[in-house]
């Protein structure tokens, strides 16, 4: 029998947590609550589970730095943030410490359950047909069925949304894409005019990695006016 999918909700908020758990739990998944960030780290290390929905704000600190230790740590697995806050800022710094998306409240459950829905299809599902399972450009080797990419000798770090992304762009090598396109493509979802940051976040965020020089990049380019390149 296939195991349920199991998911580690951190909200401190008992109402806001049980409504969630009870519609994620009839949808067929499996969901640990903890009304802590420290708590649910410490979850998350011993159960690995597949997909995380972290609160911004929880009484023993920020959700935004519980993101950050989490990444720390070494895990992987997707990370969808909820927050009260409307500012870009708020959105672009959840995604720099290591969120894969984020959601505004209030949210609908249907809205909710889609974004669950697409992490988990994107970091644990086929991004497409592959034709082959090694993508190179110079010394950079992405290694598809592994899920790991090198440069040189060296394995680099990424977190399962910058490996879906880098393999939809390098996929794509010499075709301008339309941040739309890669929204939909690795995220699973339609873009509206505030999703283009978690786009550009997450290039930049891609760029330090893969990059010789993230201030001068050579492999994914920016096509003004349209979105991105894979040169390699």
């Amino acid at each position: 029998m296939t195991q349920p999918t199991q998911i580690l909700l951190i909200e401190d908020d008992p109402a806001v947590a049980c409504a969630l758990q009870d519609g994620l739990q009839r949808e067929g998944y499996h969901v640990q609550w903890s009304n802590t960030g420290a708590e649910g780290i410490s979850y998350a290390l011993d159960h690995r589970p597949q997909l995380v929905i972290l609160d911004v704000r929880l009484p023993d600190g920020s959700g935004f730095d519980f993101c950050r230790k989490i990444r720390e740590q070494g895990l992987r697995q997707p990370i969808l943030i909820l927050t009260v806050q409307r500012d870009e800022i708020d959105k672009v710094l959840g995604l720099e410490m290591g969120a894969d998306d984020y959601l505004v409240k209030p949210y609908s459950p249907r809205e909710l359950l889609a974004r669950v829905r697409a992490l988990l299809r994107r970091a644990y599902g086929d991004l497409s047909n592959v034709e082959s399972d090694l993508l190179y450009a110079g010394d950079l080797v992405i290694d598809w069925p592994r899920g790991q990419v090198r440069r040189g000798n060296k394995q680099l770090n990424l977190t399962p949304t910058e490996f879906r992304l880098l393999v939809y762009v390098a996929r794509n090598a010499g075709r301008a894409l339309t941040r739309s396109q890669i929204l939909e493509a690795v995220w699973g979802y339609d873009a509206n005019l505030e999703d283009d940051h978690t786009v550009n976040v997450h290039i930049r965020r891609l760029r330090e990695k893969i990059e010789v020089d993230a201030s001068r990049p050579e492999l994914i380019l920016t096509v003004p006016g349209i979105g991105y390149r894979f040169a390699g």
